[in-house]
């Protein structure tokens, strides 16, 4: 068993990101900038974003955190984001999920410009990757073939079986494994909660992609030996053994599967900082004029 370190291999990546970010600054006098948005106080979600300004600042981005409190309505938080979609000096617009239950996530989504969607959501930005045209592709799933790419994985004419079927996980990872493309050109089966004998469709699986979002769901009976096993999972439960008072859980029971496994990823320590890479990759591109002139 060999871990997919996430650690090792964002660090990397930001070294990179940060010259690109540097020379940026020095041909515009500006750096690329990221806006995020978060409503409310779970703490799940403050983590998350503070992570994430804490890395712009770590490769020499500008970021900008805009706060509203529960009580923020729909049509407020749509005008904010029609206002900073004029910004010539954003970059990349991220409104942090999950929303209270007054604001549709949808129409969020889709108000934002899609040459701002750094986190890759919109549709516009979902169906170029589908005909596999230049686009922001959802930072996790990118952070994933980001990672499977600085390990050299050979990927061609393997079975990837994915678990879990949201639109910003399992279903654009399930296209991404399927294109014509390094990492990709996977055999792909897309299953979820209601697979019938999901078991044996896993056993299946040279790679496994975990993402329904329960803890420790994927067991060692679950997996053969040998295969590749990637953790999307983030699940977040009150601890009394940790600083933070929380531990971070995986979609994988790791200590059983890691020892059958050829490759794996570990959480924390995997798939949620290479998601970060993709945000920050994703942001210089957009800075840069990359995907969208």
């Amino acid at each position: 068993m060999q871990l997919l370190d996430g650690k090792f291999v964002s660090e990397k990546i930001k070294q990179d990101i940060a010259v690109e970010a540097a020379d940026f600054l020095s041909e515009t006098g500006r750096k690329p900038h990221l806006v995020a948005i978060l409503v409310g106080n779970d703490g799940g979600s403050e983590t998350y974003v503070a992570s994430k300004m804490k890395n712009c600042e770590k490769v020499g981005f500008q970021s900008s955190l805009i706060r509203y409190d529960l009580t923020a309505t729909e049509e407020e938080l749509l005008g904010k984001v029609r206002e900073i979609n004029q910004d010539p000096g954003v970059d990349g617009l991220i409104v942090q999920l999950p929303l209270p239950k007054h604001i549709d996530p949808e129409k969020v989504t889709e108000a934002i410009d899609h040459r701002k969607d750094v986190d890759g959501f919109h549709p516009v930005n979902l169906g170029r990757m589908m005909r596999n045209l230049p686009c922001f592709i959802p930072a996790t799933p990118y952070g994933i073939m980001l990672m499977l790419e600085a390990y050299q994985i050979d990927t061609t004419g393997k079975h990837c079986v994915v678990v879990g079927r949201s639109n910003i996980v399992g279903s654009p990872m399930s296209i991404l494994m399927a294109r014509n493309a390094t990492p990709g050109n996977c055999t792909v089966s897309l299953t979820h909660s209601r697979t019938a004998n999901l078991k044996d469709m896993t056993l299946q699986g040279d790679i496994i992609i975990a993402a329904i979002g329960k803890k420790n769901f994927i067991t060692a009976d679950m997996v053969k030996p040998g295969a590749i096993v990637i953790d999307v999972g983030m699940n977040r439960e009150t601890s009394t053994q940790t600083k933070s008072g929380y531990k971070l859980y995986g979609d994988v029971d790791f200590n059983n599967v890691a020892p059958i496994s050829s490759w794996i990823t570990p959480v924390p320590g995997g798939v949620g900082l290479m998601t970060i890479i993709g945000l920050l990759k994703n942001t210089l591109a957009s800075a840069k004029k990359e995907i969208y002139k």
